[in-house]
């Protein structure tokens, strides 16, 4: 089986460390967030928009439920379904 193709909008999704909604709900924990801005001897704040990016680590664990794409307030995440696309019709979904 093929995993599917996740796309995150990072434009949208900008607080990804203090929303924390799609990490909570993925069964499979395909999410990672990562900071991205780092000062020596500060903590990272969570609410401080682009100083943390979401990240794809584990896309092959990736069952396509749909629960990430569900429960996103801003709609960032994209799953696009291989076997929908070999077949040529619309594969992409958000949510």
């Amino acid at each position: 089986m093929v995993a599917p193709k996740i796309s995150i909008d990072h434009g949208k999704c900008t607080t990804p460390f203090d929303c924390k909604k799609c990490l909570r709900i993925c069964p499979q924990g395909v999410f990672w967030v990562l900071p991205v801005k780092n000062v020596r001897f500060k903590e990272t704040d969570a609410k401080e928009p682009g100083a943390w990016k979401l990240i794809v680590q584990y896309r092959a664990l990736c069952t396509d439920c749909g629960e990430c794409r569900r429960v996103c307030p801003v709609a960032a995440i994209t799953i696009t379904s291989p076997a929908i696309s070999a077949k040529g019709e619309k594969g992409e979904r958000t949510g």
